[in-house]
């Protein structure tokens, strides 16, 4: 069991002023079966209202509006979450893929976290399937090696890729972060038929050394029905532990992105995510990134540019 306090403080800077930010959060830790929400705060620039509902997958989404002016935005989460979660590998289950098939087809949420994303390398992925041999092996077999895979054949690099990177183009480069490799995994193991979903969540700094500590990481969950949902981070080839906090969970990074939103107005726009992890005995872990954003089409490109040259001759 432990219990941390978790800072998460996402920052938006303009160089120009916009109006009008809609947005939409899913930053509220989930109260799970080993996971307790103790307290929370959500603070955010300007003290809009906040429109909290639940979407497909059980979370709790908030969605609000910022009209004024400005250049820049804050959100804060704050929260106090306790998590048992000793389960280290799980109990032993020889239920196979074709055991879960009549549960499958009665489960719309269980068929949806099969399908599979429409891919140019599909045979890539067959292929890694069959070189591990997923045939008469158990649902735990199979997630586990697949796991296994990703973490020995895909290189840990920050920087290379960002939230618009494809399944096709991470297979290319063999290297990313941890949504790069939840999404290689899911592709595995829902084209294998076992019911996966993205989680994405903190995985909290031990002693361990584990990479993305200190940070939002993402991980997969695995369907079965002897055990329910059975988390696997490919990014550290482990079976979740105390120190995996979650927020939110779908079939990939758009259905559990933290933010995401729009607003008008022609502005460069910079974002840095800060995670803060406090323990009980006040040890205290800090982790500030700058977060690649999507690229903007030419026309927008040119339109910035002679912003910022309109700007620069002001000065």
């Amino acid at each position: 069991m432990a219990v941390f306090k978790i800072v998460h403080l996402t920052k938006y800077h303009y160089n120009h002023p916009i109006k009008e930010s809609i947005n939409e959060i899913r930053l509220f830790p989930h109260h799970f079966e080993n996971q307790e929400v103790l307290q929370y705060q959500l603070l955010i620039t300007h003290n809009p209202d906040v429109d909290i509902s639940e979407d497909y997958y059980g979370n709790r989404v908030g969605n609000f509006n910022v009209l004024d002016t400005h250049t820049e935005m804050i959100i804060e989460s704050r929260m106090l979450v306790r998590v048992n979660h000793s389960l280290k590998i799980p109990e032993i289950d020889a239920t196979s893929v074709e055991d879960i098939q009549a549960e499958k087809e009665k489960s719309i949420m269980l068929l949806r976290l099969c399908y599979l994303d429409d891919i140019q390398k599909q045979n890539e992925i067959e292929a890694i399937l069959k070189k591990i041999k997923t045939e008469d092996k158990s649902i735990i077999e199979i997630a586990q090696q697949c796991n296994a895979y990703v973490y020995d054949n895909f290189i840990y690099t920050k920087g290379i890729t960002n939230i618009e990177t494809t399944v096709d183009e991470i297979l290319t480069l063999k290297k990313g972060v941890c949504q790069d490799f939840a999404h290689i995994l899911l592709q595995l193991l829902r084209t294998a038929g076992i019911p996966s979903r993205y989680v994405s969540g903190y995985i909290c700094p031990n002693e361990s050394g584990l990479r993305g500590e200190g940070a939002t990481h993402a991980w997969i969950e695995i369907y079965t029905p002897k055990q329910g949902w059975l988390g696997l981070d490919p990014t550290n080839n482990i079976w979740t532990m105390d120190n995996h906090v979650r927020l939110s969970v779908g079939r990939n990074f758009n259905d559990c992105t933290p933010i995401k939103g729009t607003f008008k107005g022609l502005a460069r726009q910079t974002l840095s995510v800060c995670v803060s992890i406090g323990y009980e005995d006040g040890r205290q872990f800090e982790e500030i990134n700058d977060v690649k954003l999507q690229e903007v089409s030419s026309r927008v490109q040119e339109q910035l540019d002679y912003m910022d040259h309109l700007q620069q001759q002001q000065q």
